[in-house]
Order: C-alpha cells, then structure tokens, then sequence
C-alpha cells in the first residue's frame, strides 16, 4: 500500500510540474520544472524496480541534457516570453483535437490495462537488454536524435553570437 502511494505521489508532482513547465513565461523556469519532472520520472522508475533506467533518468536527461537546455537558454539570452490571446483556429481545432486524442489514450488505458498478465521479467529492463534494444533495434533513431541535438547546439552558438562582434572579426580579416 505505501508503494501505491509513493506511486501516486511521485505521479502527481510529475503531473504538477508537466503543467507548470507549460504555464511558466520564463525560459529558466519551465527548464527547472522539466528537471522536477524528470527527477519524479526517476522515482517512478525506481519504484517499478528498473534501477538502471532510474539512474540512466537521472544522469542523462535529468543531468545532461537539462545541462544543455540551460545553457542554450542562457546562450540565446531568453527573456521573459511574450504572451498573446492566442488564435481563434487553435481554440477551433486544437481543443477538439486535445479533447479527441485524451479520449482515446483514455480508452486505451482502460481497453489494455490488464498489467497482471505480464510476468516479472518478461520485459527488458537490465542493462544487456536495454543495450540490445538502443544499439541493435533502435540505433537509427539513436543516431539521429543524436545529430540533431548537435545540430540544436550548433544553431543556438550560431544565434547568440553578436553580429559585430562578426562584423569586426571581418574588418580585421580585411586589413
């Protein structure tokens, strides 16, 4: 029962800090809220006893790439976010479509979720399988979210350089 509740617990400030990554105006604070939802991921993991893609959470997303996220924020020197009424073709197809794909999920869930039937063990949650899965099954897609990271990197190095600080970098290579 206490693991039940830790669950929930950890389920809903993940939740909570999903909702306020969105409703932030503030670039550094919806990356602080994205860190507390990768932290709570973490826990979740720990929690469904996979202590290897806890850690993995922990180090990779919640670790390095929020490193990168703050970094390209504070490279691009982000302010505070412009907010506007929004248009009336979101409010007109995006509540129907949000409305529309949770009732789906939703019947979904419910439709598939016979989790007893699944036997301790049956999915790949060691390192050996994860490996197998990330290097053989899925290296394409690996690699190339790999590359567009880089590429995001690179664009954001690109858009928070001055440009007279270009401008007389190519005056000096002139003279």
């Amino acid at each position: 029962m206490f693991h039940l509740i830790l669950f929930l617990f950890f389920g809903a400030i993940c939740v909570a800090g999903a909702v306020n990554l969105l409703v932030q105006s503030h670039p550094i604070n919806s990356a602080l809220s994205l860190i507390a939802v990768m932290a709570s991921l973490a826990v979740e993991y720990l929690l469904l006893g996979a202590e290897f893609l806890m850690a993995t959470q922990v180090i990779v997303y919640a670790g390095a790439i929020m490193v990168l996220f703050v970094i390209t924020i504070m490279l691009l020197n982000a302010g505070k976010e412009e907010r506007t009424g929004g248009s009336r073709v979101a409010l007109l197809f995006g509540v129907p479509g949000v409305l529309a794909a949770a009732l789906l999920i939703g019947w979904t869930i419910v439709l598939h979720s016979n989790t007893a039937s699944v036997p301790i063990g049956a999915l790949k949650g060691d390192p050996h399988g994860i490996a197998q899965l990330l290097f053989h099954d899925f290296l394409l897609p690996f690699e190339v979210t790999s590359v567009l990271i880089l590429i995001a990197i690179m664009g954001a190095v690109v858009l928070a350089s001055r440009p007279e600080a270009v401008v007389r970098g190519a005056r000096k290579d002139a003279e």
